[in-house]
């Protein structure tokens, strides 16, 4: 029950988020779960999720001697993927390991440690304090930020951590140079071939005319899978296999990388209680504070663009309720000794692709092509098989992960293929993220260019200085987290987040609502607004919905308005329901 704290509606955004969603909680399990679609996504997202966590963990074993590894960051995924399929509000959400968390998890450790402080109980306090304000924001309805988060801020993250991926990829490659020549050498033709074949799946199974169409489809929904399993074998079969090529370490299955030793004593439970002096407990409060303000961004981006307008969801999403469950998953983190998961990105967005139902009898709409006349849009996206049961059975097959024969046999995948899928993703990332789509528009023949482009609208300059502003705020976020500072770049994100709610003091309204356009449908943001009512309008902040792209039905109950949904203004003339063009954002 709501109740009222200095002018605040305690609880009332969780409420809502739990009276919209719950009733469609069984369907998730059983009639939306009926669906081929669910085979294919849960089988990506295992792969795309293992592999990319491991190459994490790499990095942590590596600069925090020792103390993180395989096991820590696949249980993390297992926790995100239970708790977040059973519990949370919108299931779609891929919650697991990301590079920034890993990034903040051992630059506290090259920090805190050279103190003499215990680091595992010094982390399991950041989180424990973490969970605190995760609490508080939900609570408090904090959440509502998100109604402030537009285009701009999620392509900018969006771009970093498409990057972060493509050096994760480069990282991983030069690591072989240590040994021989040719052993090197096979490292590298691998990774590329992995890149190759995988992205050729990925182009012929997304936008080509070869082969029949089941052939497209298989090859969309299991072509990388197929190409990681081929070349895990590959480099064990012929002569290859006289070389020592290097593959992905694991541990003892189920248990922690550092159990038994001074700093994990007592295996995944950590005394956080046990020799931390109370000044480290305070001590922590600043770097919870640094943690909170991670998540909130990094995880409500992911699930804004796993949400996001391209899609055709049909159920509401749920962000103060899934921000509180962040909380409850930081907690258990910290206490097992594990990295805090949260929402993923590339995976997140991927996941929904996944399970877009694709009619490819009809299209979106018809492209007027300056040179080749008329040519069909795009097969039209008709639906999202929103369910939980693909998030549910990936995080199990994570699990199953750490038995030891499945140890074993993720033991002999090659780290070179680790890091071709790293190229792939980040690839595939970049393909629809915003900031890409305006200089790939800034290069193009504008003689060659649609006449529907909505770029055509807008002035050469605002779009030159518009990505400019985007790549600053990249290049400074990448900057930092090159540095000691690191552990600080949580609030360079916060910063950028914060210049989106004046760029309409730069440049023109309307050339802003297509360079910065809406994240997510009005149905999606009813969670963080309260109503379904928010124009498109920049008074003063950036627009979070436009009315006419709506895709909901007016309201019109009683009911939906005392359930916050809308408010009462909103009721007479509210947002249309047509048909949108739909597509993939990466």
């Amino acid at each position: 029950m709501a109740f009222t704290i200095f002018g605040i509606h305690a609880f009332r955004g969780m409420r809502n988020d739990i009276k919209k969603r719950l009733p469609y909680y069984m369907a998730d399990w059983t009639i939306d779960a009926c669906n081929y679609r669910i085979i294919p996504a849960t089988v990506y997202m295992y792969f795309a999720n293992v592999l990319p966590a491991i190459a994490f963990a790499l990095d942590m074993f590596s600069k925090s001697e020792n103390s993180y590894g395989v096991n820590e960051v696949l249980l993390a995924s297992v926790l995100g993927a239970i708790l977040f399929s059973v519990f949370a509000g919108q299931p779609l959400c891929i919650v697991g390991v990301t590079g920034p968390i890993s990034v903040f998890n051992y630059t506290v450790y090259e920090i805190i440690t050279p103190r003499g402080t215990p680091y595992f109980a010094f982390m399991c306090w950041i989180c424990l304090w973490s969970m605190v304000m995760h609490f508080a924001i939900a609570i408090t309805n904090g959440v509502n930020g998100l109604r402030y988060i537009t285009r701009f801020s999620c392509d900018i993250f969006g771009f970093y951590v498409a990057f972060i991926y493509l050096q994760k990829g480069i990282q991983v490659v030069t690591r072989q140079f240590g040994r021989s020549d040719i052993e090197a050498f096979i490292s590298i033709m691998v990774a590329l071939l992995v890149l190759i074949f995988g992205y050729m799946c990925h182009i012929i199974g997304d936008d080509s005319t070869l082969f029949w169409r089941p052939v497209r489809r298989f090859l969309a929904d299991y072509g990388t899978p197929l190409v990681v399993i081929f070349f895990t074998g590959f480099i064990h079969i012929g002569k290859l296999r006289n070389y020592d090529i290097q593959t992905l370490p694991t541990g003892a299955s189920f248990r922690p990388t550092a159990s038994g030793t001074p700093a994990r004593p007592h295996g995944w439970l950590i005394h956080f209680w046990d020799g931390i002096s109370v000044g480290d407990v305070f001590l922590a409060i600043p770097f919870a504070v640094l943690l909170t303000i991670l998540f909130y961004f990094d995880h409500n981006v992911s699930s804004l663009i796993c949400q996001g307008k391209e899609f055709p969801l049909k159920k509401p999403g749920a962000f103060h309720w899934d921000f509180f469950l962040l909380g409850v998953s930081t907690g258990i983190a910290g206490i097992l000794g594990i990295p805090a998961p949260n929402g993923l990105i590339p995976q997140a967005p991927f996941h929904t692709i996944s399970l877009c139902v694709v009619n490819h009898e009809k299209t979106d709409d018809v492209i007027e092509d300056g040179e080749n006349g008329n040519k069909p849009g795009k097969p039209l996206i008709e639906g999202v098989i929103e369910q939980r049961v693909s998030n549910f059975v990936h995080g199990l097959l994570i699990l199953g992960t750490m038995s030891g024969p499945l140890l074993i046999v993720l033991g002999l995948v090659p780290q070179a293929v680790l890091a071709g899928l790293f190229w792939i993703m980040g690839l595939c990332a970049l393909e629809g993220n915003g900031v890409v789509l305006k200089m790939y528009y800034l290069c193009k023949d504008r003689a060659l260019t649609s006449p529907n482009e909505p770029f055509r609208r807008v002035r050469l300059r605002s779009i030159y200085l518009f990505v400019a502003i985007e790549l600053i705020a990249f290049g400074g976020t990448f900057a930092v987290t090159q540095t000691i500072a690191a552990v600080g770049f949580p609030a360079i994100l916060l910063i950028f987040a914060t210049f989106a709610t004046v760029l309409h003091r730069i440049f023109d309204k309307d050339e802003l609502n297509i360079l910065d356009e809406a994240t997510a449908s009005e149905l999606t943001m009813a969670s963080v607004t309260g109503n379904g009512n928010v124009r498109g309008t920049r008074s003063g902040i950036s627009s979070v919905v436009d009315v006419a792209d709506s895709d909901v039905d007016s309201p019109r109950s009683r009911e939906e308005v005392e359930m916050g949904l809308f408010d009462e203004g909103s009721i007479e003339g509210a947002g249309t329901n047509r048909r949108r063009r739909v597509s993939r954002p990466y």
